[in-house]
């Protein structure tokens, strides 16, 4: 099984490059069972001593690899700025990684892990709300007014972007980007992220938009719709 063969490379690649480390994990699509033909080892090693966090990525026994090198204290602000962003990228790999070498320091680190996950992200303010709600507007208005189809792709891929993220934090859960985005919507909500993939698949595909106009709009309309007039920002 491939979760075996990664499980196998990993403690291979902490014995050769990693032998002095405190501890580690293996993360990533691999230990979810979501591999993919281009998927790496996503190792996360501890030491003592070392000064500072380090990330390193290379080839070992016929796996891509990357490293996230820390000592005990340098996770915490990888911890802090994930979730500003509301993305959790680090706390996941720590919670749901699997021991590649044990350490007792590493519970704690599990813990404090899985609380900032089950606790979620800090509600957006109105404020916040509005802002959202005015970039999204802008690049819904952009999406509608582009007539050349090359700027349209990349318009809708930002509009993707900012569509989600309002979605998912709106309702007071983790966003991601990139696959993540559409891993989160598929967990929180399957009914939204199908609407939300079919209607820019719609686009994609033969250039209609009116699906992924009106779903931008629906998503807007419980917040006071698209926000334009009266909008501020910076000013006292």
């Amino acid at each position: 099984m491939m979760i075996d063969k990664a499980m196998d490379a990993a403690r291979r690649i902490v014995d050769v490059k990693y032998s002095e480390c405190d501890a580690a994990l293996l993360a990533g699509s691999v230990i979810r069972g979501e591999a993919t033909t281009t998927s790496d080892l996503d190792l996360i090693v501890f030491y003592s001593d070392i000064p500072d966090s380090y990330r390193e990525s290379f080839y070992k026994f016929g796996w891509p690899v990357e490293a996230f090198v820390h000592n005990w204290n340098s996770y915490g602000k990888f911890f802090q700025k994930d979730c500003e962003a509301g993305h959790p990228s680090m706390p996941r790999m720590i919670s749901e990684g699997r021991t590649i070498k044990e350490n007792e320091r590493l519970k704690p680190v599990r813990n404090e892990a899985n609380l900032l996950l089950q606790k979620g992200p800090e509600s957006w303010s109105k404020s916040l709300i509005d802002q959202k709600r005015y970039f999204l507007t802008d690049t819904l208005d952009d999406f509608i007014g582009c007539s050349d189809r090359g700027e349209s792709l990349l318009i809708a891929g930002e509009l993707a972007e900012r569509a989600g993220e309002f979605y998912l934090r709106i309702n007071g859960q983790w966003s991601g980007s990139s696959k993540w985005m559409i891993r989160a919507l598929r967990t929180f909500d399957d009914g939204f992220s199908k609407r939300f993939i079919d209607s820019f698949d719609l686009f994609y595909k033969n250039g209609d938009k009116e699906a992924v106009i009106l779903l931008i709009k629906d998503l807007l309309a419980p917040y006071g719709g698209p926000m334009f007039e009266g909008f501020s920002v910076g000013r006292d």
